[in-house]
């Protein structure tokens, strides 16, 4: 993948790096081996953070934690009202669609920065026509 292009990176993506059992763990493992830069959200690493704190506990959620602030090409963008506000237009937008608020600040973080390329299987990622890389990798 070129260098220069940016991704946005949704919590399924951190998932399924992590997690073995996530049927699609071999295709994050190998693009976590040579990323891009890679844009995310707070909410996202919330997600994250919440994901691994249900799932299997406090130990596992900070250990997520140290893996998110250890990827250097991994950069956090902070919702601020900006981020927010342009979230809840995304919510309004996609009425029809049950997005979470992350998802939606996704979106827009994508449109504003003009990202061409999502690390998500969350066909909700897909709603503004930007490709998620599951479906550019079916084999």
């Amino acid at each position: 993948m070129d260098r220069k292009t940016e991704v946005y990176v949704d919590t399924s993506a951190l998932i399924a790096f992590l997690d073995r059992s996530d049927s699609h763990h071999p295709l994050f493992h190998r693009l976590f081996a040579d990323p891009p830069a890679m844009v995310t959200s707070t909410l996202v690493i919330a997600e994250g953070h919440g994901w691994f704190l249900r799932r299997y506990d406090r130990t596992r959620a900070l250990q997520f934690l140290a893996m998110v602030e250890d990827f250097k090409l991994l950069h956090p963008i902070a919702v601020g009202s900006a981020e927010h506000a342009g979230g809840v237009k995304m919510l309004r937008r996609f009425t029809d669609q049950d997005l979470t608020l992350a998802d939606a600040v996704g979106l827009y973080i994508m449109k504003e920065r003009h990202i061409s390329i999502c690390w998500s299987t969350d066909r909700h990622l897909g709603l503004t026509g930007v490709p998620l890389i599951v479906n550019r990798n079916l084999s």
